[in-house]
């Protein structure tokens, strides 16, 4: 059995892309892996948030979490602030950090770049998100392809915390599905969607109702030649349209190709719609379920001693090869 670790910001309700990109594979890793699922608030602030906005997203996403199928038989669910290791050891990951390699990082160039300033926490934060997964044992990181850089960080880091002090540290691999793993904007499918998209059409949140879902998927943007047509390069609307009708169904993008040759675009996008409010609409009752119960304050209890437990062992570890703290008489 290996480990798993996976955070996710609580920084806004969260996509069909986040869905279908991470959460869903949540659900059958559980089974076969010893699993740690965070919440990384910690992460949040280092942009500005507004203190009751992000208290509400914390919960918000917890509960999509169990929403989408995560256990807490099977899995440990936690918020990353209400285990002080993390900090802990990243500041730990700080001190072996080089500048030229966190300024590297693509994600700290999107988010800083026309802005006159920016907090610091922002540059180092990958050294935080390599504490996140280290504290674990992790043996695999399942991530979007945007967060591959993070992953060669984590490594690299490990690896020479473990060269320099002692080894101590699992050495991680980056999953990432197949299919589905990278979902693009309905409005500039160059992008990726994200939640912080300015143009809400771009996006579907999994608590989008149905009207609402079969509105942005009539209009996302597609091309003028009305042929339902896998071709990332040319036809990037409609592929993107296809990767999300075949993650939501499982059918394969040929036969999808092979189901609307001859038919236009409206019976196409129709046939997404209801593909993805099939998948959205027993997660959204779930959700509404737990958002305002004390079960849901239960389990990120139990989550948090658990994953307390855990992170403190790794922790105690890892300052005693660093030479941190006293040694008792």
């Amino acid at each position: 059995m290996k480990t798993i670790f996976s955070g996710i910001q609580p920084s806004g309700t969260l996509t069909l892309g986040n869905y279908l990109g991470a959460l869903r594979q949540f659900e059958q890793l559980q089974d076969d892996h010893e699993c740690y699922f965070c919440i990384v608030d910690e992460h949040a602030i280092t942009v500005p948030q507004d203190r009751l906005k992000l208290r509400k997203n914390i919960r918000s996403l917890a509960a999509l979490y169990l929403a989408s199928g995560i256990d807490p038989e099977k899995s440990t669910l936690f918020i990353q602030s209400e285990v002080p290791a993390h900090a802990q050891l990243g500041w730990m990951m700080q001190s072996i950090s080089y500048m030229g390699e966190l300024e590297r990082m693509t994600q700290f160039k999107d988010k800083s770049e026309g802005k006159s300033a920016v907090s610091a926490a922002l540059f180092t934060y990958p050294s935080l998100m390599v504490a996140d997964i280290l504290l674990y044992g992790t043996d695999i990181v399942p991530v979007g392809d945007d967060q591959k850089q993070h992953l060669e960080l984590t490594r690299n880091l490990a690896q020479r915390f473990n060269n320099r002090f002692n080894d101590i540290f699992t050495i991680p691999e980056v999953h990432i599905p197949k299919v589905g793993a990278r979902i693009m904007s309905l409005q500039d499918p160059t992008k990726k969607m994200s939640k912080s998209d300015e143009n809400v059409k771009g996006f579907i949140s999994m608590l989008d109702d149905p009207k609402k879902i079969e509105k942005k998927i009539k209009s996302a943007v597609t091309d003028s030649e009305g042929i339902v047509k896998y071709d990332k390069e040319n036809k990037a609307g409609v592929s993107n349209l296809l990767t999300i009708y075949s993650s939501c169904t499982g059918e394969s993008i040929e036969s999808l190709e092979q189901k609307y040759a001859g038919k236009g675009y409206g019976d196409f996008k129709q046939g997404v719609a209801n593909a993805v409010i099939q998948v959205l609409e027993p997660i959204q009752k779930r959700y509404y379920e737990l958002i305002n119960s004390p079960e849901l304050d239960e389990i990120l209890d139990e989550g948090q001693q658990k994953a307390s437990f855990t992170a403190n062992k790794m922790l105690k570890k890892a300052k005693k090869a660093m030479g941190l703290g006293r040694v008792r008489k």
